[in-house]
C-alpha cells in the first residue's frame, strides 16, 4: 500500500518550526514579546510524527501481515543521527571556548543523554526548567522532545504488532482509551508534576496518539474528510486554533493539559480535512511553506545550540531584533547546507546502510571521547575558563566535624554515618542546616565563620523545597526521621529555601518566564503554605527551629559572559536594573506575616545582611555571586559576618 506524498504536512512543519525558533529568539516588538505560545511547535510535530509513523506501521501491517523492525529503524537512523551527530560534532569547539567547567560538564553530560535519547529524563532530574534564561544557554536542551519522539517509535510499533496480531478488532478503542488516559494523566500532572509532565513520554503520548488515531482511521477508511463543506471551512479553523495558541499562550499556562488541546485539535483538523482545492491547503503546499518544512529538521536542530553558543559570546542582546535576525539566516543558511550535504543524502537508499553506519559509529565514538574526556578532567580543559571558575567557585566546606550531604539516603551514607558517630562522641549538640541550594550557602557561611569547636551538619539538596514535585527525590522525609531520632543533640534546625520566591507576582519584569510556569495562579502561596507545614512538623519535634529567608539575588543577570564583561572593565559597565528587588521585598512581609502567624522563629536576610540590591553584587572590586542568585567563597564570608552579627545566630554561635 504506497504511502501518499502530502505537501501541506510540510506546510504544517514549517510553522511549527518556525514557531519554535521565533519563541527561542525572544523577539520583542515595541517591548511585547509576541511568540510567547512558540513552543506549542514542539505539540504540533508531536502530532505530525504520531500521523505519520502510525500511517506506515499500519500500512505495512495490512499489506504484508506482518512488520520489519529492521527496515523500520533503518529509516529512523537515516532520519535522525546523521545530522543530529553532524550539530553536535560542530558545537564541540563552540562548547571548550565560551563554557566554565561546570557547564562543559552539563553540556557534556546532555551529550551523552541525547545520543541515548534519553535527555528528557537527564534535564527533568537536573532540575532545568524549560524556557527560563539559564536553559537557554545550554545548546541540546531542545533534543528532549527527540527522546520523546524516539522513546515513542522504540515502543509504539512493537504495542502496535502486538495488537494488530491479537487484538486486531480493539486497535481503535486501545488508541482512543490510551488517549484519553495520557490526556488526563497530562492535565493532572500539570498542577502536580509540571517538570515530568513537560519532559515525559506518559503525559506527551496522547499528542502523539492524535496522529495515530487519524492514520487509523484514515487507512480504515480509506479517505479522510469527504464533506466539501467541512473541507472548505475546518482547515481554516485549525490554522486559527494553531495561530491563536502561538500568539496567545504563554508560560503561565498549564501545559501540556486540557488547554492543550486547541492546537492540538487544529493540527488534526488542517491534517484530516485538508483538500486540494481549499485554500489553506493551497498555502501550505506552497514552495515556500513546503521547502522551510523540508528542512525543518535541520532548522530545529541548528537554531537552540547557535541562539546558545551566540548568548554565550554575548553577541545577542535582549531588546536587538536586527541581531537576532542575523542569527535567524545563519539557522536558515546551516540548515540548507546540512540538509543537503548531510540529511538527504543519508535517507538515499542507494547509500548502503552499512557504510552508514559506519560513520554514525565513527562520530559517535569521537562525541563520546569528548564528553568523557570533559567529565574526567571535571570540565577544567580550558585554562582561561577554569580561572574564571574559580573566581566565582562556592565549594562545600569541610572539616572534622562541618560537613554536608546532599543524598536523599544520607542516613545510610556511610561517610555520614562514620562522621556522624565519631562527632556525637567529641560534642553533646549540633546545629542541623535544612533546605535546597541556598541552605548550602547559609551552611558555608556559617561553617566557615564559627567557632571550630562547633558541631555543624548540612543537609542541602538543590531544587528540593516541601512537598513539591522532587518529593520522592529529596531529603526532607529523611531529615523528619533524622530530627525524631537525634532531637536530644539538635541545638538549632536553620532553614532556608528558594521556594519561597514563587510567590511573586506574574508579569513583573524581574520575574523570570519558567518561575512563572510552575506557579499556579497569579498568587500563590502554595510554596509558602508547603514550607509552614513542614516546619511545624518540625516543631511538633523540637521549637529550636530559625527559618531564614528570602534568598537575595542582584539585578543583574549574572552569567560567565556577564563576569568577563566585567573582568575587562573592572566592574564598571555592571547594568544595575533596579535600587530595589521588589519581588523579593515583597517575599519578605509574606514570610514574616506567615512566621509570625505559626510562632517560627524568622530572620529576614534582606534586614540582616542590609543587602544593598544595587550595589552588594561586588564589594571592594570582588564578586559575591557564584550565579543569579547563590553565593561565592567571598559572598558567604561577606554576607555570612553580616547574618551572623546582625541576628541571634550570633549568641548561637559564640554564647
Amino acid at each position: 500500500m504506497k504511502i501518499n506524498y502530502r505537501p501541506e504536512i510540510d506546510g504544517l512543519r514549517a510553522i511549527a518550526v518556525a514557531a519554535v525558533i521565533l519563541y527561542h529568539s525572544q523577539i520583542k516588538i515595541l517591548g511585547y514579546q509576541p511568540f510567547k505560545g512558540g513552543f506549542i511547535g514542539v505539540d504540533i510535530f508531536f502530532v505530525i510524527s504520531g500521523y505519520l509513523i502510525t500511517s506506515l506501521i499500519l500500512k505495512e501491517l495490512i499489506t504484508t501481515g506482518t512488520f520489519s523492525f529492521k527496515h523500520f529503524y533503518e529509516r529512523r537512523i537515516r532520519r535522525i543521527l546523521p545530522v543530529l551527530l553532524f550539530v553536535m560534532l560542530v558545537s564541540l569547539p563552540f562548547a571548550w571556548i565560551y563554557f566554565i567547567p561546570s557547564n562543559l560538564i552539563n553540556f557534556s553530560e546532555s551529550i551523552l543523554y541525547s545520543l541515548g535519547f534519553s535527555s528528557n529524563f537527564y534535564f527533568h532530574y537536573s532540575g532545568q526548567e524549560y524556557g527560563g534564561r539559564n536553559g537557554l544557554l545550554i545548546p541540546f536542551l531542545h533534543t528532549w522532545s527527540l527522546s520523546v519522539e524516539e522513546q515513542y517509535y522504540i515502543l509504539f510499533p512493537i504495542v502496535s504488532f502486538i495488537i494488530f496480531k491479537y487484538l486486531r478488532k480493539y486497535f481503535s478503542i486501545i488508541l482512543i482509551i490510551s488517549f484519553i488516559i495520557s490526556l488526563s494523566v497530562a492535565d493532572w500532572g500539570s498542577k502536580n508534576y509540571p517538570s515530568a509532565n513537560f519532559y515525559f513520554l506518559h503525559a506527551r503520548m496522547w499528542e502523539l496518539l492524535a496522529g495515530s488515531i487519524l492514520a487509523y482511521f484514515e487507512i480504515k477508511l480509506g479517505r479522510r474528510g469527504k464533506n466539501q463543506a467541512l473541507n472548505l471551512i475546518l482547515p481554516s479553523i485549525g490554522v486559527l486554533l494553531i495561530g491563536c495558541s502561538i500568539f496567545f499562550f504563554n508560560n503561565e499556562i498549564f501545559h501540556p493539559s486540557f488547554y492543550t488541546l486547541p492546537p492540538i485539535i487544529g493540527v488534526c483538523l488542517v491534517i484530516w480535512f485538508s483538500h486540494k482545492d481549499e485554500l489553506i491547503t493551497k498555502i501550505l503546499s506552497s514552495k515556500l511553506f513546503v521547502g522551510v518544512g523540508l528542512i525543518s529538521y535541520s532548522l530545529y536542530l541548528w537554531h537552540y545550540p547557535i541562539f546558545a553558543f551566540f548568548r554565550s559570546s554575548n553577541f545577542v542582546s535582549d531588546g536587538n531584533v536586527f541581531q537576532k535576525l542575523l542569527i535567524g539566516f545563519i539557522v536558515l543558511f546551516l540548515s540548507i547546507i546540512s540538509y543537503f550535504l548531510i540529511e538527504k543524502p543519508s535517507r538515499d537508499k542507494n547509500i548502503q546502510f552499512k557504510s552508514l553506519m559506519s560513520k554514525i559509529i565513527l562520530v559517535i565514538m569521537l562525541i563520546f571521547s569528548f564528553s568523557i574526556f570533559v567529565i574526567y578532567k571535571d570540565g577544567k580543559i580550558n585554562k582561561k575558563n577554569t580561572m574564571l571558575a574559580k573566581q566565582i567557585a562556592s565549594p562545600l566546606y569541610n572539616s572534622t566535624c562541618k560537613y554536608s550531604s546532599a543524598s536523599i539516603k544520607f542516613l545510610d551514607d556511610d561517610f555520614f554515618k562514620d562522621n556522624f558517630e565519631n562527632c556525637n562522641q567529641k560534642f553533646k549538640k549540633f546545629i542541623l542546616i535544612l533546605g535546597d541550594s541556598h541552605s548550602r550557602d547559609l551552611y558555608n557561611s556559617v561553617a566557615k565563620i564559627s567557632k571550630e569547636n562547633e558541631y555543624i551538619i548540612g543537609l542541602n539538596r538543590a531544587g528540593c523545597r516541601p512537598k513539591n514535585e522532587l518529593e520522592l527525590n529529596c531529603h526532607y522525609l529523611n531529615a523528619l526521621k533524622f530530627i525524631e531520632k537525634y532531637k536530644s543533640k539538635i541545638k538549632y534546625i536553620l532553614f532556608t529555601h528558594k521556594g519561597s520566591f514563587f510567590l511573586t507576582h506574574i508579569g513583573n519584569k524581574s520575574t523570570s518566564d519558567s518561575d512563572a510556569r510552575f506557579r499556579k495562579l497569579p498568587f500563590d502561596k502554595q510554596q509558602l503554605k508547603n514550607t509552614i507545614k513542614y516546619l511545624n512538623q518540625i516543631k511538633d519535634i523540637t521549637n529550636n527551629l530559625i527559618l531564614f529567608g528570602p534568598h537575595l539575588e542582584p539585578n543583574v543577570w549574572l552569567d560567565r559572559i556577564t563576569l568577563l564583561e566585567m573582568f575587562k572593565n573592572n566592574f564598571s559597565n555592571i547594568l544595575i536594573l533596579d535600587k530595589t528587588n521588589k519581588d523579593l521585598i515583597f517575599v519578605d512581609k509574606e514570610l514574616k506575616a506567615m512566621s509570625k502567624k505559626n510562632n517560627i522563629e524568622y530572620i529576614s536576610k534582606i534586614d540582616a545582611i542590609k543587602f544593598d540590591f544595587s550595589k552588594d553584587f561586588v564589594i571592594n572590586s570582588k564578586i559575591t555571586f557564584s550565579d543569579t542568585d547563590h553565593w561565592n567563597e567571598f559572598g558567604e564570608i561577606i554576607f555570612g559576618e553580616r547574618l551572623i552579627y546582625n541576628t541571634n545566630l550570633k549568641k548561637i554561635l559564640f554564647p
